[in-house]
């Protein structure tokens, strides 16, 4: 038997509010299955399971505003426990009337939902008939249901919408027939103020970065010829669906990079520097409402040019939408940030804790370079790095710049 704990899905993130459980108790679970959706300041993100099993109970209901560590399920036939929570006691049955025997909170939603209960006598799906909170809002949206599609809410979603001070009339449903759902409460609260609740989030985690990670800083200049010359000749052999972007190679290189040197790829935890055999690429994504979000591309150094395209592809728009699964923003080892489809030729990036290394990269530029006693124009980028002193220093980052360089400037499939 294990607990199943509100992760942590990133340094800055201290609780979040359970949106909506896709598990029941009795179901089977495997690792990596999507049993809960919650609501962060970086928008809604599907927990993942981190263990297999069967799940036994569902300990907090939807709506709830969770600290991380705190126990959400209980899961049986796992031989790994996910962390230590404290024990949750079973609630009392209360009795509303002869034959009608109900949960406390099934009873509290009840009334809320104006739901009779009498009519539930005998019909509950809890032990002995027991009547439990799922068998309230299930009459609650069978009465919904019966109503005119138009300006349909579930009382779930009602209820939602007061404790947020949401105005029903700027929510668009996704339920049936357009009604409103609890869900597209959660997600109109995310979409009117994503930029400063995440701003705030992430004020708050660069700060303490700055605080406690002794930074170092180094900078390289690299010529792209090679590599764009590769590049062109790819997709010269493509359609225009197909092509790949000038991201995909270089993020094949920094993977090469870090095999090479490793020790910047991985955590400072507990006081120890814990160096990670698995390459997993946070990607900085700039959101339209504002704020940053870097979820992770996983595995890079085993994935081909096309399915890091593929990658790419669907890890950007999901990002921006609030679409990430807990692991993608979990699982990072070390974060590339880019800002030079905007003309920024350096940046200089705040590590991400527990990471103890970012990379910056510029725009790639026609520059004066001189090779071989001849000066011309090359296509030249700008990497940096900023690296955590207490894991590596700067020997180790300039071997790390160089392995990079020499990376990206051969014209050798990456």
């Amino acid at each position: 038997m294990a607990d199943f704990v509100m992760p942590s899905l990133g340094a800055d993130m201290e609780s979040a509010t359970l949106v909506k459980w896709h598990v029941q108790p009795g179901d089977v679970v495997k690792r990596g299955d999507i049993i809960a959706e919650v609501d962060t300041d970086k928008g809604i993100i599907d927990v993942e399971c981190f263990q297999s099993g069967v799940i036994e109970r569902l300990v907090i209901e939807p709506g709830a505003k969770i600290p991380v560590g705190a126990l959400l399920a209980v899961i049986q036939g796992s031989e790994n426990s996910a962390a230590v929570a404290k024990p949750v006691s079973v609630p009392e049955v209360a009795t509303e009337a002869p034959h009608v025997r109900v949960t406390p909170l099934a009873k509290k939603i009840a009334e809320e939902l104006s739901v009779d209960l009498k009519l539930l006598a005998g019909h509950g799906t809890g032990p002995g008939g027991l009547i439990d909170r799922e068998d309230v809002e299930n009459a609650a949206q069978t009465k919904m249901a019966a109503q005119p599609s138009r300006g349909r809410i579930s009382p779930l979603a009602r209820r939602r919408a007061a404790e947020l001070r949401v105005d029903l009339r700027h929510v668009q449903g996704s339920g049936p027939g357009g009604a409103i759902e609890s869900v597209d409460i959660e997600r109109s609260t995310t979409q009117a103020k994503p930029g400063d609740s995440m701003r705030r989030a992430i004020a708050s985690a660069m700060a303490k970065s700055k605080r406690e990670i002794p930074h170092y800083y180094l900078q390289t200049r690299i010529d792209m010829s090679a590599k764009m010359k590769w590049l062109q000749a790819e997709n010269a052999k493509r359609s225009i669906k197909e092509r790949l972007l000038p991201i995909v190679p270089i993020l094949k290189a920094i993977t090469s990079a870090l095999r090479d040197v490793p020790e910047l790829n991985g955590f400072w935890i507990d006081g120890q520097h814990r160096v990670s055999e698995e390459i997993h690429l946070g990607f900085a994504i700039s959101m339209k409402g504002g704020g940053l979000i870097a979820p992770a591309i996983h595995n890079v150094d085993k994935k081909s040019c096309d399915e890091l395209m593929a990658d790419l592809r669907d890890l950007i728009p999901r990002a921006r939408k609030g679409r990430l699964r807990s692991s993608e923003m979990t699982d990072a080892t070390i974060t590339i940030t880019s800002l030079g489809d905007l003309g920024v030729e350096s940046v200089w990036g705040v590590i991400y804790p527990p990471q103890v290394a970012i990379i910056g990269l510029g725009k790639i530029m026609e520059q004066p370079w001189a090779q071989d006693g001849m000066l011309g124009a090359h296509p030249v980028m700008n990497a940096t790095l900023a690296a955590d002193h207490r894991a590596t220093d700067g020997h180790v980052g300039a071997q790390f710049l160089e392995a990079l360089k020499h990376h990206l400037q051969t014209q050798d499939a990456p």
